[in-house]
């Protein structure tokens, strides 16, 4: 009798911890780290999967079923097939994470991922990721977009895991805070911001160079330099109205942020914005646009989005890009002390043939790593920098850490100059949404592991 009374009354306390708040909040993220865990673990059936974190299922998912953000793609197989029932239910399988003794916390904490390498070469190119394409997802979106208040955090999970391209302009817009929450508001303030960009352009671009200062004219002159050289292997980009308009967006910038001014590599930051927000006006590839085609308003009004969403973007890391660029170097130090923590063998070997990592990941912070993939994956990893928001920064790091051990087998092979040349040019040519999302749930397992534990990054 004592016995079921205490079976009671642990019941009671059970269900009373579960109604809580906080407890609520716990029970989310969990629900995210098991369901990115089980995304990890479809990718890897069959393969190695050694280190620190032992991964186990209770019972295998429903075929086919397709979980919450963070999210991997499905196979050409799985997108044809229709959504399962048990879609996006994390209690219907659970994954647990067995914590290692503490003699083994210097070994080595990393997924194999040579076979990810090697399947890369013959991976085919999806127009756009697959988990933005499931129909659950697309009713998702249109719920949320549909209401006359956008609920942000319920957009941001549901773009952290990819957003389908007719969405991504509205929906980049919103995540930004260029375009307010409130659908009654939203054509005014678009409007309004629009024609403020316009005055701006007119007050700071279109003069002559006797109105402007040295600086000023000697600013010009580098970012017209620069922005022929702005993802040369596009050829939209080569298109001199197309220049233009991204010199147009840049001189503006610079000069109402003289902290910074301009910087090598926020050229590249346009980028993304330049071709999101022009997809709402041109039809098919890339390859085949031309911005001679559009009307000059629909021209300015595209600027003027771009302006105002990298000037969004910019202004939580300003200090990447002033003077020594400190946020950079920050953010490269933690990158360091990550992969230690993750893979030591490789970090050792890193230090010891000398290579700095401010040699090579200096420029993935710097331009976010568009330089470093195939420029038709750059929007689909941008819903997820965009869906962090303000965490954005410190979360970079998650993902250049997972970015790099993708070839951690591969670098404890090289020597320094071969590292360095490696690292200058990697093989991600032939890369498919499916290697871009290992990358990321990669990091997000990591970021729920380590965030939250200071100690394991000190030294």
């Amino acid at each position: 009798m004592k016995s079921n009374n205490n079976s009671h009354s642990k019941e009671e306390d059970l269900k009373q911890q579960e109604t809580s708040p906080t407890n609520s909040h716990i029970t989310t993220l969990d629900s995210r780290f098991n369901q990115t865990l089980r995304n990890v673990q479809g990718l890897l059936k069959g393969r190695s999967f050694p280190g620190k974190v032992l991964i186990t299922r209770r019972s295998d998912p429903p075929d086919g079923a397709i979980l919450g953000s963070p999210g991997v793609s499905r196979s050409p197989s799985e997108i044809d097939s229709p959504p399962d029932k048990h879609m996006d239910d994390p209690t219907e399988d659970q994954v647990h994470i067995n914590k290692p003794n503490a003699s083994t916390s210097g070994n080595k904490l990393k997924p194999s991922m040579s076979s990810v390498e090697d399947g890369s070469k013959e991976a085919p190119r999806f127009v756009m990721g697959a988990r933005a394409t499931d129909t659950a997802r697309l009713m998702k979106f249109t719920k949320v977009l549909g209401g006359t208040t956008v609920i942000l955090d319920k957009l941001r999970e549901l773009a952290w895991s990819g957003v389908p391209p007719y969405l991504r302009p509205n929906v980049w817009r919103l995540l930004l805070g260029y375009a307010p929450p409130n659908s009654d508001r939203r054509e005014g303030v678009l409007r309004r911001k629009r024609i403020e960009y316009f005055d701006c352009v007119a007050q700071y671009y279109d003069i002559s160079d006797n109105e402007r200062t040295d600086e000023e004219i000697t600013m010009l002159r580098q970012i017209a330099v620069d922005c022929p050289r702005t993802v040369p292997d596009v050829t939209f980009f080569q298109q001199a109205a197309v220049q233009k308009s991204l010199e147009r967006i840049l001189y503006t910038w610079a000069i109402r942020h003289p902290a910074s001014g301009y910087v090598q590599g926020i050229n590249d930051l346009a980028t993304p914005f330049l071709v999101v927000f022009l997809s709402e006006h041109l039809e098919g590839s890339i390859d085949n646009w031309s911005i001679a085609d559009l009307d000059p308003a629909k021209i300015s009004d595209v600027e003027a989005d771009c302006y105002w969403c990298l000037s969004k973007l910019l202004d939580g890391m300003q200090d990447h890009y002033t003077f020594a660029q400190p946020g950079i170097q920050r953010l490269v130090f933690k990158l360091k002390e990550l992969v230690r923590r993750i893979d030591e063998p490789v970090a050792k070997h890193i230090d010891e043939q000398g290579l700095e990592f401010l040699q090579f990941a200096f420029r993935w912070f710097n331009c976010l790593l568009i330089r470093e993939i195939p420029f038709h994956l750059v929007t689909r990893l941008w819903d997820t920098y965009l869906a962090e928001g303000d965490a954005l920064p410190d979360f970079l790091v998650y993902i250049f850490a997972s970015f790099l051990l993708t070839w951690s087998d591969k670098l404890l092979k090289l020597d320094f100059q071969e590292m360095v040349m490696f690292l200058q040019h990697l093989p991600t040519n032939n890369w498919s949404h499916q290697e871009l999302e290992m990358v990321l749930s990669r990091a997000f397992m990591w970021h729920t592991m380590f965030d939250s534990c200071p100690n394991h990054l000190a030294t």
